[in-house]
C-alpha cells in the first residue's frame, strides 16, 4: 500500500505540470528579463505598427516578454491580425490583446475617405491609358461595323438575304470580342475577360431556355432558307392548310388559300411537319367514285368509262386514265375513276367536275343504272290510293350535253398574279432561285 501511495504522489505533479504547459506558448523561451530587452521589443512593435494603417491608437506595453496591447482599431480584422504580427517578433513570450473596435465616427470614416481619395487619384492617373484603350475599342468596333455593312460580298456568298444578315451579325460580334480583348490587354485587366465570358455564357443559357420556342423557330428559318422545299406560287399542304406560297420570312411561312385568306405558319412547325407540294410535278391526277347497281355489266361500264375519260381534251394520254372496282356495298358496287391533267394549264377541280358530269351522262345514255337510296315509310293512317292522288303532268328532261366545257386554270393564274403583286418590293422574302431545292 505504501508503494502504491508513493507512485500516486509521484504521478500527480507530473499530470498537473502537463496540463499547465498545454496552455502556454510553444517554443523555447529565452531568459531576457532585463528592462532593455522589454523596451527593445516594445520599440520594435511600435515601429511596425506606425508603418501600418489603422493601428495609430494601439498602445504597447512589454513586461518580462509579455506584450500587452490596448487601444482601438477601425475593424475587428485588424485586431485579429495583431496577434499574428506580434507573435513573429523574437523575445515575445505571451500576448495579451485587449484592443477593441472603435465606435468613433470620425475614426471610422477617415480611412474610408483616405481610400476614396487614393482611388480618385489613381483613376485620374489611369485616365490616359483608359482613353487609349477606349479609342482602340471604338476603332475596332467601327471597323467591324463598316465591313459588315458591305452588301455585295455577303449577299453573293449567302444563299439569301437572311443568311447574309446572319453573316454580318457574326462579323460584328467577332470584331466586338476582338476589340474587348485588346482593350482589356492595354489596361492590364485580361483576367476580367474569363469572368465576362462566363457570365455571358450563363446569361445566354438562361435566355436560351426562356425563349426556347423562338430559338427553335430561328434555327428552322435558317434550315428552310438553305434547303427550300417549296418556291413562290407553289401549291402546298402543311398540317391540313392548303394554299399557294407567298413568301418565307425569318419567323413564318405565309400562304394564300384558295379562299383568298392569308395563312401564317411558324417555321418551326413547317420544318417538323409533313409538306405536300402539288406544284413540283406538272402532271397531277384527279379521281372520283361512282356507285353502280349490282347487276351492272362492269366490264362494259369500265370500257365506257375509260373511253369517256380518254376522249376528254384536257386528260393526258400519258399517264393514261384508269378505272377499277373499289368497294362493294349493301346495294351498290363502286367504280373508282382516275385521270391525269397538266395543272399548269388545267384546273384540277374543274377537270374533275367536268369528268364526273360527262361520265354520268355517258352511263345514262348507255343505260347503266346508278341506284339511289331507298327508304320505306310507314304511317298509321290510311294512305290514299293512286286514283285519289292528284296527278301532275311531267315534262321530259333534256338530254345532257356531251361537249366538254372550259377547264382552264384561270383562277389559279389569277391567284398567282395576286401573289406576284404582294411579293413585289418585299425584301424579307427568303425564297430565292439560288438556294438548293429539295
Amino acid at each position: 500500500m505504501r508503494l502504491l501511495a508513493l507512485i500516486f504522489c509521484l504521478l500527480l505533479p507530473l499530470g498537473a505540470t502537463a496540463q499547465n504547459t498545454t496552455t502556454q506558448p510553444t517554443g523555447t523561451i529565452t531568459i531576457q528579463e532585463s528592462a532593455a530587452g522589454d523596451r527593445a521589443i516594445a520599440k520594435r512593435i511600435r515601429d511596425i505598427l506606425a508603418e501600418l494603417d489603422g493601428y495609430a491608437s494601439v498602445e504597447v506595453a512589454v513586461s518580462a516578454g509579455i506584450v500587452t496591447l490596448t487601444g482601438t482599431t477601425v475593424d475587428t480584422q485588424k485586431t485579429k491580425q495583431l496577434n499574428d504580427l506580434v507573435g513573429r517578433i523574437e523575445g515575445v513570450v505571451a500576448i495579451e490583446n485587449e484592443v477593441a473596435e472603435t465606435t468613433d465616427v470620425a475614426d471610422r470614416l477617415n480611412p474610408v475617405l483616405d481610400r476614396f481619395k487614393a482611388r480618385i487619384a489613381q483613376a485620374v492617373a489611369f485616365l490616359p491609358l483608359a482613353g487609349i484603350a477606349l479609342a482602340v475599342f471604338v476603332g475596332i468596333v467601327l471597323l467591324g461595323f463598316f465591313i459588315a455593312r458591305w452588301q455585295q460580298p455577303w449577299n453573293r456568298i449567302a444563299p439569301n438575304l437572311f443568311i447574309a444578315d446572319i453573316y454580318r451579325q457574326v462579323i460584328r460580334m467577332l470584331f466586338i470580342i476582338a476589340a474587348l480583348v485588346l482593350a482589356l490587354d492595354i489596361v492590364g485587366a485580361t483576367a476580367l475577360l474569363s469572368g465576362i465570358l462566363g457570365a455571358a455564357g450563363i446569361v445566354g443559357l438562361a435566355i436560351g431556355f426562356a425563349v426556347r420556342d423562338t430559338v427553335e423557330n430561328f434555327i428552322a428559318s435558317i434550315m428552310l432558307s438553305i434547303r427550300q422545299p417549296f418556291r413562290p406560287n407553289d401549291t402546298i399542304e402543311i398540317e391540313g392548310d392548303t394554299g399557294k406560297v407567298i413568301r418565307l420570312t425569318s419567323r413564318a411561312t405565309i400562304l394564300l388559300s384558295f379562299d383568298g385568306n392569308h395563312i401564317r405558319i411558324p417555321n418551326a412547325t413547317v420544318f417538323k411537319s409533313r409538306i405536300v407540294n402539288f406544284t413540283r410535278n406538272a402532271e397531277r391526277r384527279f379521281s372520283f367514285e361512282l356507285g353502280m347497281a349490282p347487276d351492272t355489266d362492269f366490264a362494259a361500264a369500265r370500257t365506257l368509262a375509260l373511253e369517256t375519260l380518254a376522249a376528254l381534251p384536257f386528260v393526258l394520254d400519258t399517264p393514261e386514265p384508269s378505272v377499277w372496282i373499289e368497294t362493294i356495298g349493301d346495294s351498290t358496287i363502286s367504280l373508282q375513276l382516275a385521270a391525269w391533267v397538266d395543272q399548269t394549264d388545267t384546273s384540277i377541280d374543274l377537270a374533275r367536275g367536268e369528268a364526273i358530269r360527262l361520265t354520268i351522262a355517258a352511263f345514262d345514255r348507255a343505260g347503266f343504272a346508278m341506284p339511289e337510296p331507298t327508304y320505306r315509310l310507314t304511317r298509321p293512317a290510311e294512305v290514299p290510293s293512286k286514283e285519289t292522288q292528284p296527278q301532275t303532268p311531267g315534262t321530259p328532261a333534256a338530254p345532257p350535253s356531251m361537249a366538254p366545257q372550259d377547264v382552264d386554270a384561270n383562277a389559279e393564274k389569277a391567284l398567282e398574279q395576286i401573289i406576284d403583286q404582294e411579293r413585289a418590293g418585299t425584301e424579307s422574302d427568303l425564297l430565292t432561285d439560288r438556294a438548293a431545292n429539295e
